[in-house]
């Protein structure tokens, strides 16, 4: 129960560490003991479209209001009903004086067919999988990328899992490079899902040959590349994406550059003020994996090379919103270049 309890005077930042670390998406907000609230990965989401940063205090976004309940003063055979009304992730269990005493969490109140009801999604999925990975070299001389081995599968096998625990089962890949590599893995497979190819007969940018599922997709698509798993809540980003009404949502992950020296601050007369050593800087960075209206499959050009971002610069410039769905770091591995790789190797093996 503590790796759920946090202090008001938190930041945004940590309040998602904790969410990762515990595997919960929502956090208990208590002050010596005494419930104040609750912190779901809603709230921060809506805090950071109003433009809090991620060192920023939780104390002004949290659900002062919550549900909670009295220590025996509840039926457990209520509690299934309460979780599925109000589609709470957990209620705080409290003393007569507001302490917190226990947390209920609906993963443990509900069945399993429950629960995956609550949690399916029937979107297809696209993996840009047709890039030559030059990045990661001399791997991808002999491999397609998606095939790169992460721990005891390949990084596509692991992305695609990721989808199909939440009831994913259409899925396409888009193949260029060693195309004939990667069809017969999947041959070999027989994966229980549908898996259908996009042919680029030449390279076409990370979105360019989405233009070929114009008129045969009908509802949002999940778009991702083919080098970065996410952990995250799918069917909960796919909510997001629709209740706020984006065309597009980008999910963006939290990333800490330190600078591995000291940084010279000059004065209004060019002198040294102050050095700041290895200073720390934090961002949302785009981990590309995005969801999609179906009506952009129409205005993006057929046979030509076009990248997402030109697709979200386009928006942008139409005045439309584009959405962010920020996740911790811990979340977001990037298999892309080697530094990263290595890293994702020994998070699989250990």
């Amino acid at each position: 129960m503590n790796n759920l309890l946090i202090a008001p005077k938190e930041s945004i930042k940590r309040a998602l560490e904790m969410m990762s670390e515990a595997g919960q998406k929502c956090l208990v907000v208590s002050e010596l003991g005494r419930l104040q609230g609750t912190l779901s990965d809603g709230d921060i989401r809506r805090a950071i479209l109003a433009g809090a940063q991620l060192t920023d205090s939780i104390k002004n976004y949290v659900n002062e209001n919550p549900t909670y309940l009295y220590k025996d003063q509840y039926a457990r055979e209520r509690l299934k009903h309460i979780f599925l009304d109000l589609r709470l992730d957990l209620i705080p269990v409290i003393s007569e004086s507001g302490e917190v005493i226990d947390i209920l969490f609906w993963d443990q109140e509900l069945s399993e067919g429950e629960k995956t009801e609550q949690t399916k999604i029937k979107v297809p999925v696209v993996i840009m999988a047709g890039g030559m990975g030059t990045r990661l070299e001399p791997f991808t001389k002999v491999l397609p990328k998606p095939l790169v081995p992460v721990g005891d599968k390949p990084v596509i096998e692991h992305i695609i899992e990721k989808f199909t625990k939440s009831g994913v089962d259409q899925i396409y890949l888009t193949v260029n490079y060693k195309s004939r590599i990667l069809k017969a893995f999947f041959e070999e497979l027989q994966p229980t899902y549908s898996i259908n190819f996009i042919e680029e007969n030449e390279p076409l940018g990370t979105a360019g040959s989405l233009s070929q599922l114009s008129g045969k997709v009908d509802d949002d698509i999940f778009v991702t590349n083919c080098d970065v798993i996410v952990d995250t809540d799918y069917s909960d980003l796919l909510e997001f994406h629709r209740e706020n009404g984006h065309l597009l949502t980008l999910v963006a992950s939290t990333k800490d550059y330190i600078i591995p020296y000291g940084a010279c601050h000059l004065n209004k007369d060019g002198h040294l003020d102050h050095i700041d050593e290895k200073p720390k800087y934090e961002f949302l960075v785009n981990a590309g994996l995005y969801v999609l209206n179906p009506s952009l499959l129409d205005i993006i050009p057929d046979k030509k090379r076009y990248d997402i971002t030109d697709l979200i610069a386009h928006l942008l410039e139409l005045g439309e919103s584009v959405g962010v769905y920020p996740i911790v770091e811990s979340s977001w591995i990037d298999i892309g270049e080697w530094s990263e790789y290595r890293k994702a190797v020994e998070l699989f093996v250990t």
